[in-house]
């Protein structure tokens, strides 16, 4: 199936998309991002990711000149011409074009770009055998330096790093705290733990991104019976739950069994996160259809 690219009103393959030299996220990485998943024909969330987005707008100053409603359209209508029955969405809004980090020498309105391709985080066994993770040394950004509800592209340097260095060991994944010390996320996955049947994830003032897929597992288990809190969370919390598990749109949802060479529960993937991977795995199906 093709790998389709919509920037600014034009549809192009995939390896024949260009931007200008000086947007100013290539520049600075003064835009905004999303990644969403199609299942089925259907892509999943697809009005809670734009409600995010534009949240991230307004509170950058974009002027954006395509409502929510148009873009919800223009996704769509890319889905279907891709013709792409599971895959990954890539939206990106950025500032503008020009040169120099004061944003009025942005002489364009922003530059939107929505994406149809594949992507898979992590390889099968990683589901089977679940994740093992290392307490990487980087910190995720201060609240008072930038929100991280905001999802930036600029924001995401530091995971990158976190990345490779959990590369470096041999993980499946890396962690990151906060400034004070507290288990904020891993690079791209939001943390959860299950202990004496009690679901806890770290609170967003923590320093995390709030993720969709993150608030979707915490209402599924919910009605699943489950009690779910959020609140401040140390390793020794993540070291000694009987199980733990990772979320994200392109993890989806992933056991992590262990944290700096410790088992958590019998190292493998307990009964509470396999079920829940099935409950979410079910609850894609509620997606919004393009055909």
């Amino acid at each position: 199936m093709p790998r389709l690219v919509w920037l600014n009103g034009c549809l192009s393959p995939l390896e024949e998309a260009t931007t200008s030299a000086a947007d100013h996220a290539h520049l600075y990485g003064d835009g905004l991002f999303e990644g969403i998943r199609i299942y089925g024909r259907r892509v999943f969330k697809l009005d809670e990711h734009l409600d995010r987005l534009y949240h991230g707008c307004n509170y950058m100053g974009f002027e954006m000149v395509i409502d929510q409603p148009k873009l919800r359209a223009i996704v769509l209508d890319v889905c279907r011409k891709a013709n792409e029955d599971n895959g990954y969405i890539r939206l990106n809004v950025t500032r503008g074009s020009g040169l120099g980090l004061d944003p009025r020498a942005v002489k364009s309105e922003p530059n939107v770009m929505v994406m149809v391709s594949t992507l898979n985080l992590y390889p099968p066994e990683a589901y089977a055998k679940g994740l093992d993770v290392v307490t990487t040394s980087f910190r995720v950004a201060p609240a008072d330096s930038l929100d991280p509800r905001v999802k930036c592209i600029g924001r995401y340097a530091s995971n990158i790093l976190a990345k490779m260095e959990a590369n470096k060991q041999g993980a499946g994944e890396g962690l990151l705290l906060n400034n004070q010390g507290y288990v904020a996320e891993c690079t791209g996955d939001n943390v959860f733990t299950l202990k004496d049947g009690v679901i806890s994830t770290p609170q967003p003032s923590s320093g995390i991104l709030r993720g969709i897929t993150r608030d979707t597992v915490t209402q599924l288990a919910r009605g699943a019976g489950y009690e779910v809190v959020e609140c401040n969370m140390t390793r020794y919390d993540l070291i000694e739950a009987d199980e733990a598990f990772l979320t994200g749109t392109a993890a989806e949802v992933i056991a992590m069994v262990s944290l700096d060479g410790r088992h958590i529960g019998d190292g493998k993937p307990g009964p509470v996160t396999q079920k829940l991977i099935g409950l979410f795995h079910e609850h894609t199906k509620t997606g919004v259809a393009f055909d």
